[in-house]
């Protein structure tokens, strides 16, 4: 199991999603680096957006970072627009 130090480093690596295409991976941390419309934030392949984030057809702000809660992980995103970081575990 990694680190928080190893998630903060991006130790495993990063991803930039920056097209609707779902993209499936596992995921520590999404960094959202425009203002950003999702489709889909899955866990084991179920969509939870609606578990971290209020009003989900609208735009979460640039900057915002979203970590699963009870260590878990994410497990693919799909965007409508904007673009986003995923810090690969």
């Amino acid at each position: 199991m990694q680190t928080d130090n190893d998630i903060l480093i991006a130790n495993q690596g990063t991803f930039v999603v920056n097209n609707t295409a779902a993209k499936t991976v596992t995921i520590n941390a999404i960094v959202v680096l425009e203002d950003t419309v999702f489709s889909a934030i899955r866990i084991a392949g179920t969509d939870v957006k609606s578990t971290y984030i209020a009003a989900t057809a609208t735009a979460v702000k640039a900057g915002a970072i979203i970590r699963a809660i009870n260590a878990q992980q994410f497990s693919g995103v799909t965007l409508t627009s904007g673009s986003v970081l995923l810090v690969l575990a």
